[in-house]
């Protein structure tokens, strides 16, 4: 049947940043100018009435940090990565043990590899009796895995390309859900997809260390001026135009940490963000992370904090002590 593609084109992040596909499946007819035309209507009418919530999917890879409802959801699926350490390789899925696998980058001086999924691997998780796929993967600008998922769809149909960032593809997968259960139509759910990546979200993150960023060529968007004081505790942000930029910087991590959580709760002040949601990531460090939920929330009253352990891909590149910080509002 045919199948109708509709692009969401959101912001572009650099750290981690994810495509999201938004595919619609509609049936068409033909039907012969006869004088049971306005039964056929009205019966097409009622079947639309009865279906009003489109049956979907939502497809995401293995950065996206679960929370407790999510790991529930019907028609969920994710696409793992492979995590590299010397000849160690496991697969980013739910066996993922952080803490033995910072044991092992630390034993191996730092240094993990990450492999995107084979093409049909995407295409498996398109297939299906679905009205609506949604995708969020890592881009082709910082990953092969975009062009992966690309090519699986191009197997199972057609072509996309649209962006959306990792550290928020938990908010992201939420709210598409929350939209496709509401009943709203497709041109809506793509409209408001759009104007919530780029207008009301947001995110931060400090790290214990960049190594693991800059030993796999994550840090090219960063400006000279930046590298060079690598041994820095960095602060950086998302830019409205899909770059890190880097927000503040001080000499301990503690100091970089509270600072950080400063600049958002300053930035929030104000705002109603009862409807909102906080999200933490962490990697061996869930004190700190629930510290920072704390400091951030002095000032801004957030509906909901989610403070998550990352998932593998996520904590090769936070390295051990890391935070990821992102929010809606």
């Amino acid at each position: 049947m045919p199948f109708l593609l509709l692009t969401v084109i959101l912001l572009n992040c650099k750290l981690y940043v994810y495509s999201l596909l938004f595919k619609f499946k509609r049936h068409f007819y033909v039907y012969r100018l006869t004088t049971k035309y306005k039964k056929v209507i009205i019966n097409f009418k009622i079947v639309c009435i009865r279906d009003k919530i489109m049956k979907y999917k939502i497809v995401v890879d293995s950065c996206c940090d679960l929370t407790a409802d999510m790991k529930n959801w019907d028609d969920f699926e994710i696409v793992p990565l492979t995590l590299e350490i010397g000849d160690y390789r496991i697969f980013d899925d739910e066996n993922f043990d952080q803490d033995d696998f910072i044991a092992r980058m630390k034993a191996n001086g730092g240094n993990a590899k990450s492999a995107c999924p084979a093409p049909d691997a995407f295409k498996k998780a398109y297939e299906g009796d679905y009205e609506a796929v949604f995708v969020l993967t890592i881009t082709n600008q910082l990953s092969g895995t975009y062009n992966s998922a690309l090519q699986g769809k191009m197997l199972y149909e057609e072509e996309f390309d649209s962006l959306a960032t990792s550290g928020l593809e938990t908010l992201v997968a939420k709210k598409i859900k929350a939209l496709a259960e509401s009943g709203k139509n497709t041109d809506d759910i793509q409209k408001e997809i759009e104007s919530y990546i780029v207008n009301n979200t947001s995110l931060y993150f400090c790290l214990e260390s960049l190594d693991a960023l800059k030993s796999n060529g994550r840090l090219f968007a960063l400006a000279a001026k930046v590298l060079e004081k690598i041994r820095v505790k960095l602060i950086c942000k998302r830019t409205t135009q899909g770059n890190i930029s880097l927000a503040a910087q001080d000499i301990t991590l503690n100091r970089a940490m509270m600072k950080m959580s400063n600049l958002i709760a300053n930035e929030l002040e104000g705002k109603d963000l009862s409807g909102e949601t906080l999200v933490v990531s962490y990697v061996c460090c869930e004190d700190r992370a629930k510290q920072i939920a704390e400091k951030i929330c002095e000032k801004a009253k957030f509906g909901n904090v989610e403070i998550l352990k990352a998932s593998g891909l996520n904590s090769l590149y936070a390295s051990d002590g890391g935070i990821i910080v992102s929010y809606s509002f």
